[in-house]
C-alpha cells in the first residue's frame, strides 16, 4: 500500500456499457478479481481487486449520453471544502457533493480546461489498496489544450508541486511524481475534449499490449521508450467498450 495524500489520485473508475464484458476484460489483461455490490442503491457497481487489495472499479453507465471512461478521483479531507475551491477557481460542478452510504463524500467536476475528474473524500473506503505495482494504477496523463491554465488550477486546489518542463511538466505531491500534463496541439480533433488518460503499471508493455489485441481491444500508441531521462515504456490502449487507459513499465 502506498499513502493516498490529499490531493493525489485515490481512485480510477470505468463507466461501461457492457458491466460483464469489462469485468471479464480487465480480469484478462491484469488478473483482478471483480467483486459486484449486490445492494440495488449501487446499480451494480463493481470493485476489482488484486491478491484482495482494491485496485479500480467499474460502474454501468447512468445514462445514454454518458462517455465511457476512466474517471480519476483525487483525495480530499473535505469534499464541500473542495468543491467550492474548485468552483471559485473556475471548475464546473456537474454532481455533489454527495454521500456514498458510510464509504465517503463525492462530488464530479470539470476543470476550467474541461478535463473531468471527481474528488472523494475517505470514510470507511480510502481509495487504492495497491498503487504503483504491476497491474495497479500508477500514474495519470492530463491532455489539455491549456497547460498553464490547469496547472494554476490544480496549484491552487489541490496542492501540487510542478516540475516545470517545456514539453511534459509532471505533477505530484511530497515530491513524489503522480502524473504530467501534456499539451492537446494539433494531435487530437477539435472535438475532443480535454481529459485525464489513467496509466496502469504492467510487468512487460509489449506483452499487455498483445494481451489487449487477444482480448478484443485496440493498441493507439505504442508500445515505445519515451525519450526523457528515466522515461517509461508505455502504450496507450482502447478497450472493447471503447474506454482509453495506458500501461507503462520503468526501464
Amino acid at each position: 500500500m502506498t499513502e493516498i495524500l490529499p490531493g493525489s489520485p485515490c481512485w480510477a473508475q470505468l463507466s461501461s456499457p457492457d458491466l460483464e464484458a469489462s469485468k471479464a476484460f480487465y480480469g484478462g489483461l491484469f488478473g483482478w478479481q471483480a467483486t459486484t455490490d449486490p445492494d440495488p442503491q449501487y446499480g451494480g457497481y463493481t470493485t476489482f481487486t488484486l491478491d484482495g487489495a482494491a485496485t479500480a472499479a467499474v460502474a454501468p453507465l447512468m445514462n445514454p449520453q454518458q462517455p465511457v471512461m476512466w474517471l480519476t478521483s483525487l483525495s480530499v479531507t473535505d469534499a464541500d471544502a473542495a468543491a467550492s475551491r474548485a468552483k471559485d477557481a473556475g471548475a464546473q460542478v456537474w454532481m455533489g457533493p454527495m454521500d456514498v452510504g458510510p464509504l465517503g463524500r463525492w462530488a464530479l467536476l470539470s476543470d476550467p480546461t474541461g478535463a473531468p475528474v471527481a474528488i472523494w473524500q475517505a470514510r470507511q473506503f480510502a481509495g487504492f489498496g495497491v498503487l504503483d505495482e504491476p497491474n495497479s494504477f500508477g500514474w495519470i496523463d492530463l491532455s489539455t489544450r491549456d497547460v498553464p491554465g490547469a496547472l494554476t488550477f490544480y496549484q491552487s486546489v489541490f496542492g501540487w508541486q510542478v516540475w516545470p518542463n517545456d514539453i511534459y511538466p509532471m505533477v505530484g505531491l511530497a515530491d513524489r511524481m503522480f502524473g504530467g500534463v501534456m499539451d492537446m496541439g494539433d494531435n487530437f480533433p477539435p472535438e475532443v475534449p480535454a481529459h485525464f488518460t489513467s496509466f496502469f503499471r504492467v510487468a512487460d508493455v509489449d506483452a499487455t499490449a498483445g494481451k489487449v489485441r487477444e482480448l478484443g481491444g485496440e493498441v493507439l500508441h505504442g508500445p515505445l521508450d519515451v525519450e526523457m531521462e528515466n522515461g517509461p515504456r508505455l502504450a496507450v490502449l482502447r478497450d472493447p467498450q471503447g474506454a482509453v487507459f495506458g500501461a507503462f513499465a520503468p526501464r
